[in-house]
């Protein structure tokens, strides 16, 4: 079986259409539905259902995804890394949210990138979950950290660790609502405090909304930022609550600039997972990325 046909067959199957396949690969949409065409021939069997908007593969689509993928992915990195340098561990391509990512994750994997001998280049971008498996799957990343655990068997998902979500603000609205006594057991108590958010549709005061007092917050953002480090610095300043994971907001709350205005008995989690494609922990680089992290993640409070 020609190997340049699987490479364009499995750019189709993580891509979902013929044309951001071609565009991958650097080839004419007519060129790419030859090669499929040519393969289904050679197999005796359909491996792509053609839709109005790209195309969904067979159930033996899938299952020559799956076999083949991590194969073609181990000759890639060959082909990229060389045979030469034992010493060399490849680039690690590593996407994951932003905050997260840059608070966390970054500062464990650059410690493989250092004077030690690991050998270890690292390529970091940011994204949504649902963007980041979409370029995991297509081939861009090699590693990704996700708060969505993929569907499929193209992607294989590992829990990383779970993260603590904690309602806070300035400690002069601590002071306004009477916090300090005993800690309210319902919502209405902070419909008159601003909300502080990283989007209009308010995802953090609305998980925690819905987690911990089973309702919908009343209030709309007054404060809306696309960063959560950004949401920690107004929230100090006394723009409004927040709900922030434990780990950003903790050194703040212990110098006190920002408060826990509700402490529940069990407060609202978010699991993130490491996320690969099927079979390409077998290559080093990956494969000492992804450990590193689970091992750093033991120790994440």
């Amino acid at each position: 079986m020609d190997l340049a046909l699987l490479r364009t067959f499995v750019t189709v199957h993580r891509a979902g259409s013929f044309t951001r396949a071609a565009a991958l690969l650097g080839l004419s949409q007519p060129a790419v539905t030859s090669q499929i065409r040519t393969l289904e021939r050679q197999l005796g069997r359909p491996l792509f259902l053609r839709q109005a908007r790209g195309v969904t593969p067979t159930s033996i689509g899938d299952e020559l995804a799956h076999k083949a993928a991590p194969h073609l992915d181990a000759l890639v990195e060959i082909a990229e890394t060389g045979l030469d340098d034992e010493s060399a561990l490849g680039t690690l391509h590593l996407a994951g949210p932003l905050e997260f990512t840059a608070e966390r994750a970054l500062p464990v994997l650059t410690e493989l990138t250092g004077d030690d001998g690991q050998g270890l280049a690292l390529r970091a971008s940011f994204g949504t979950a649902e963007e980041t498996l979409e370029g995991l799957a297509a081939g861009h990343h090699d590693l990704v950290i996700s708060t969505t655990r993929p569907r499929g068997t193209l992607l294989t998902a590992t829990p990383l660790c779970d993260e603590e979500h904690v309602l806070v603000a300035a400690p002069r609205w601590a002071d306004r609502l009477g916090t300090g006594k005993e800690p309210p057991r319902d919502a209405p108590f902070l419909e008159s405090v601003p909300v502080v958010e990283v989007h209009e549709s308010l995802p953090f005061v609305s998980r925690y909304w819905g987690s911990v007092f089973d309702s919908r917050p009343a209030a709309s953002g007054t404060v809306i930022v696309p960063d959560l480090r950004a949401v920690l610095a107004c929230a100090a300043a006394g723009a409004g609550l927040a709900v922030l994971p434990r780990y950003l907001c903790n050194a703040a709350l212990e110098h006190g600039d920002v408060v826990a205005l509700h402490e529940p008995a069990v407060p609202p989690l978010r699991t993130y997972f490491l996320a690969v494609r099927t079979g390409t922990l077998a290559m080093p680089h990956i494969a000492r990325a992804h450990d590193w992290l689970l091992r750093a993640a033991a120790d994440w409070s």
